[in-house]
């Protein structure tokens, strides 16, 4: 399954290599799109701390340098599970400002948005997918409560033990006691 992994996370993670390239090399063909989401979030990220960017062009660029670090991290592996998680957050707001087909009038041009909408959507799923892949492995969840159970049954074990120790000991006393002398 190793290699199905690998190449897996090799083709999803492309996307996110060449068109954060790209668009961090040209910011400004997608600033127009983006001014929208960034007047929303600019904002509230303001409020979170006073260093971070909140104009288009400089969120536009941050969310490029984002998906291209984490695309190189998805392909090769390194912090994938992290790497997929955040590139599912910066797919939503590229989708958001790229794609939103309900704006448009014209149906041709709404379709092809609704397309890229919903391929974006897709993208997130399969990023969801890849955040929470083990690699085979039992997940933590899985581990923990089957510890638990594990923790469960060697106590029981000992108490058995514990209550039959205890019994032979009371037989034992009692035996003694009845001897002579």
């Amino acid at each position: 399954m190793r290699p199905v992994r690998a190449i897996a996370r090799a083709l999803l993670s492309s996307i996110f290599v060449v068109g954060g390239a790209r668009t961090f090399r040209d910011p400004d063909s997608v600033v127009g799109r983006a001014q929208k989401v960034a007047e929303r979030v600019g904002p509230v990220l303001s409020r979170v701390h006073a260093g971070i960017p909140t104009d288009a062009r400089r969120l536009v660029r941050l969310n490029a340098a984002v998906q291209v670090v984490g695309g190189v991290l998805l392909a090769t592996g390194r912090l994938s599970r992290p790497a997929a998680a955040v590139l599912a957050g910066s797919l939503v707001p590229t989708t958001l400002a790229g794609h939103p087909y309900w704006t448009f009038e014209d149906p041709a041009e709404r379709r092809g948005h609704r397309i890229h909408f919903m391929k974006n959507l897709g993208l997130i799923g399969g990023l969801l997918l890849a955040a929470a892949d083990t690699r085979g492995r039992p997940s933590l969840g899985w581990r923990t409560s089957h510890a638990v159970g594990s923790g469960r049954r060697t106590v029981r074990r000992a108490v058995r033990t514990a209550r039959r120790d205890a019994r032979i000991a009371v037989r034992a006393a009692a035996a003694a006691r009845r001897m002579p002398g």
